[in-house]
């Protein structure tokens, strides 16, 4: 198993911020010109973008397609972006945008109908799964809501509709800069061997990277541990370099 390195931008009114877990009075800003960012990110030599629309989150419809448009026609990376997405035509327009998929959470809880059309239409392969996690169970609407849905069952359902990639946060974890839960990776690896799992949460370098990489993980979102800079630019360089990480 070879694991991708995925850097993360949030977006709050056209700045590139962080939460921690999830809170927007939480809130740190590290510029307000996300298009610089990501050209930094992939001279680094990030070939992924996961691209997070907060403001859309909230107001359940994208905010921030013109920045996603932008990001697109002046970087070559390949970007996922999510936030408030709600209809096919949200779908659509994020694509059209320039994203290489949607990023679904909340939706696939609520209304799991919904996704499997637009897998109908564009393919598994456009669709990005988020689980967001506390204690083992699902949760959702900015993890504020917890569901009746544990993790593990809840994947095997989707991937027996065809979803392969999901990203799995521990709500716990996020922003907190204390590692990610490798013991719940390791459990989902178990359960779940054809899933391709992407870490996220809690990524503090590319220690907590390579041992995701050995875990099996397939991917690894880096948000925090970028912008805070406690690890030198040159760790993540000499990492992007190699491509990918081998497991």
């Amino acid at each position: 198993m070879k694991l991708t390195p995925i850097a993360a931008i949030d977006l709050i009114a056209g700045q590139v911020v962080r939460l921690t877990q999830g809170d927007f009075n939480q809130k740190k800003t590290y510029s307000s010109n996300p298009v610089s960012v990501a050209k930094q990110l992939e001279q680094l030599g990030f070939e992924r973008l996961h691209l997070v629309d907060l403001d859309g989150a909230k107001a359940g419809k994208p905010q921030q397609l013109s920045i996603l448009a932008a990001i697109a026609r002046e970087t070559s990376l390949k970007i996922d972006f999510g936030g408030g997405l709600r209809t096919l035509e949200d779908f659509e327009s994020v694509l059209n945008a320039g994203a290489q998929q949607v990023t679904l959470g909340s939706l696939a809880v609520e209304n799991p109908a919904l996704l499997e059309n637009f897998i109908a239409q564009k393919g598994a392969s456009k669709l990005l799964l988020a689980a967001d996690v506390r204690n083992g169970w699902v949760v959702t609407r900015g993890w504020t809501s917890q569901s009746t849905l544990a993790i593990s069952a809840y994947l095997r359902n989707w991937l027996q509709k065809g979803v392969s990639e999901v990203f799995v946060t521990d709500v716990a974890n996020d922003g907190a800069m204390r590692g990610p839960n490798f013991a719940l990776y390791q459990q989902l690896l178990t359960e779940l061997p054809q899933l391709q799992l992407i870490a996220s949460g809690g990524i503090r370098g590319p220690g907590d990277v390579q041992k995701l990489s050995e875990l099996g993980c397939s991917g690894a979102i880096i948000g925090k541990a970028l912008y805070e800079e406690q690890v030198p630019r040159m760790r993540w360089i000499e990492l992007l370099k190699k491509g990918v990480y081998a497991g």
